[in-house]
């Protein structure tokens, strides 16, 4: 994957509650998740009485190591993985965050973005809040902490129903406790799991499988769950609303072998690329990725069309993804050090590209190109869902119209600047259909696709935002 030319989404969480091996698990959590964020890790324990946190910027492997881990010791654990959507990439917005409150300590990791962060914000700026970091996640402990004279389990509650948008996120007290919540609407995933009788909350199954934890079930929209070493209770503090998951989990974020919603995502996605067979066939020598976005949909429209899948570019499995090139007169050598074709197998052929999705298209048009140079004969591209025309407020970072190809530029349009023989984006009807959910259109978040958002974004600043 080139980690620049694809969106990114904001987090990963990992939590476990009662486990003698709290730090480490929670290490191996993370490392499972690493796909969800890659710009800084931190991992917090409980350690006599208080929270003790280790974070640092770069990959789960760079900033822990066994000396960092043997000093997390406590029975409760969270971690988090990071890319920035809201707060710039930097050491003091890593998390998890952390506050000391009244001889108390709390914790909390984030994924998401919540869309009445400046209103909320600049309310608790009016009552004496002082911020330490740019993050939205550092209002939902300011929060917390406001409302602590009405009880912890309340004062959780009432924090859950302040925040608007996309969250899921983990929370530790300085006693033990591991919460979990997620919004509303369920746009991002949260799962539990259970191991050899603690609690285990992550973004994805994946995570759960690497640590050894049996999966109980998803979070379900709108749900808190308090975790402590006597067991697990639930709480649904929310008004029923309509499900909206975001649908580009099954299309780019989650890993293959996790399950969400209910779904694998590996067998998802290879739906996808029969559908995407279905509904555009063409005569070619042979069906490829550019690996590794597409794989799994280029692997069903493979099945689907009789057209042999190969591998035609190999992808170089050791670049770093701070590589800098190292003059603009070789501004495309970053993207052909990751990929490089595999000339014996592509040279005069007519092929299909199969992609997950074409974001800002410059990094498809230096591979198209790069396949042009060797000879390749024709070059088809289907992509496994519609074109996005409109950004995210919910945690994806394209959130702008402006740095979306599709947004003004029609489908020939956008296949001329990529020099296409053909493009054809699989249709929404299809995505849906090809996710296996019954009565997909009432469950899915579509708005980078359709524009409709299903929460308003950008509201007004009101000082009475935290009362009620």
């Amino acid at each position: 994957m080139d980690y620049f030319s694809k969106p990114r989404e904001a987090c990963g969480l990992f939590g476990i509650c009662g486990h003698t091996e709290a730090a480490k698990l929670s290490y191996f959590g993370l490392y499972a998740l690493q796909h969800r964020g890659q710009e800084s890790a931190g991992i917090a324990v409980i350690q006599d009485g208080s929270i003790l946190a280790h974070k640092g910027m770069g990959l789960v492997s760079d900033v822990f190591g066994m000396p960092q881990l043997e000093q997390l010791k406590g029975r409760s654990a969270i971690g988090h993985v990071r890319y920035s959507t809201t707060g710039s990439s930097i050491l003091n917005n890593a998390q998890p965050f952390v506050v000391h409150h009244r001889k108390k300590s709390y914790a909390v990791a984030h994924n998401g973005n919540l869309v009445n962060s400046q209103k909320l914000k600049r309310a608790l700026e009016e009552t004496g809040s002082i911020f330490q970091t740019t993050m939205d996640t550092e209002i939902v402990l300011h929060l917390l902490v406001k409302n602590l004279k009405l009880g912890f389990e309340e004062a959780v509650l009432k924090t859950m129903l302040k925040l608007k948008g996309a969250y899921s996120l983990i929370l530790l007290t300085s006693r033990g406790e591991v919460i979990g919540a997620k919004d509303p609407n369920g746009f991002r995933p949260l799962c539990i799991g259970k191991l050899n009788g603690s609690y285990v909350l992550a973004s994805e199954t994946c995570a759960l499988d690497l640590v050894g934890a049996e999966f109980v079930r998803e979070l379900d929209p709108g749900e808190v769950v308090i975790i402590s070493e006597s067991g697990i209770k639930s709480l649904h503090p929310h008004k029923q609303t309509k499900r909206t998951f975001c649908i580009f989990e099954f299309i780019y974020f989650a890993r293959p072998d996790s399950t969400i919603y209910g779904k694998n995502v590996y067998l998802t996605r290879k739906a996808h690329g029969r559908r995407l067979a279905a509904e555009a066939p063409i005569e070619a020598d042979l069906v490829m990725p550019f690996p590794d976005s597409g794989t799994y949909a280029a692997l069903g429209y493979s099945e689907a069309s009789g057209i042999p899948f190969e591998i035609g570019m190999i992808r170089n499995h050791y670049v770093g993804r701070t590589f800098i090139q190292p003059t603009q007169s070789m501004r495309d050598f970053a993207v052909r050090v990751k990929l490089n074709p595999v000339k014996e197998v592509l040279k005069g052929k007519n092929i299909i590209i199969i992609e997950d999705s074409i974001i800002r298209g410059t990094t498809a048009l230096t591979r198209v190109r790069t396949l042009r140079e060797l000879g390749v004969k024709k070059i088809h591209m289907r992509v496994a869902g519609p074109p996005h025309r409109f950004p995210c407020h919910y945690g994806i970072d394209f959130s702008t119209k402006g740095e979306l190809v599709a947004t003004n530029k029609s489908v020939d349009e956008l296949r001329r600047f990529l020099d296409l023989d053909s493009l054809y984006y699989l249709s929404l009807k299809g995505l849906l259909k090809s996710t296996g959910i019954e009565e997909p259109e009432n469950h899915f978040c579509k708005a980078c696709f359709d524009g409709n958002y299903p929460v308003k974004y950008g509201e007004e600043f009101s000082k009475d935002c935290l009362e009620g």
